[in-house]
């Protein structure tokens, strides 16, 4: 019997590495960097657990929220311990968002964190991964 693998899982190993959910190499994979931004609503979420562990480099993933009251474009970001870090900015997300909801695999990095007062500013790069 084969293993279900739930969606994050397989998406964070697509981004990961260049194979496929069963393990067959996918030579023609690009990263193809997309923008720069923050993280927007941080300072609405308790993020002091996973401050102290946010590096640059860090593998973030993105949710469509289509059903958002406050904006039906949202791209919620998650940290890969699948805590919620707040959203793609709502000026910056109505490309990233077309391209979730044709199929593409959109993500993050890490850039940089760091506090300014009480505000967490999470940098982020990000990418879709062109199969």
């Amino acid at each position: 019997m084969s293993k279900i693998i739930p969606l994050p899982e397989v998406q964070k190993a697509l981004i990961r590495d260049s194979f496929d959910s069963e393990g067959l190499p996918m030579p023609y994979v690009r990263e193809i960097f997309l923008m720069q931004c923050h993280v927007a609503g941080t300072g609405f979420r308790d993020l002091k657990e996973i401050e102290p562990n946010l590096r640059p480099g860090d593998l973030l993933t993105f949710r469509r929220e289509p059903d958002n009251v406050h904006d039906r474009l949202a791209i919620e970001i998650f940290s890969e311990s699948d805590m919620s870090l707040g959203y793609v900015p709502r000026n910056r997300n109505e490309v990233l968002a077309r391209l979730m909801d044709a199929g593409k695999l959109v993500f993050g990095r890490v850039e940089s964190a760091r506090r300014i007062e009480d505000w967490l500013k999470i940098e982020v790069m990000v990418y879709m991964r062109d199969f």
